[in-house]
């Protein structure tokens, strides 16, 4: 899939772990693991502004694009 998520790139770099992020925005543990798999088809705006008000970050430090054919 073209879109990678780097969830796990913002929690490091913040110090953070899954397991706490997900208590402070109100999602389980397993959908948060599977969020930062790349295992979902879609994310809802309210779940991405939580996690990025709690990362101090933006959409685009979380999510990329990177095509299929490698360009």
């Amino acid at each position: 899939m073209p879109i990678v998520v780097r969830l796990d790139v913002m929690l490091a770099l913040r110090k953070m772990r899954s397991k706490d992020l997900a208590a402070k925005i109100d999602i389980t543990e397993a959908n948060l693991s599977l969020l930062k798999s790349g295992k979902v088809k879609g994310i809802r705006f309210a779940t991405l502004e939580a996690i990025c008000e709690e990362l101090d970050c933006k959409p685009g430090d979380i999510l990329d694009y990177e095509p299929a054919n490698g360009n």
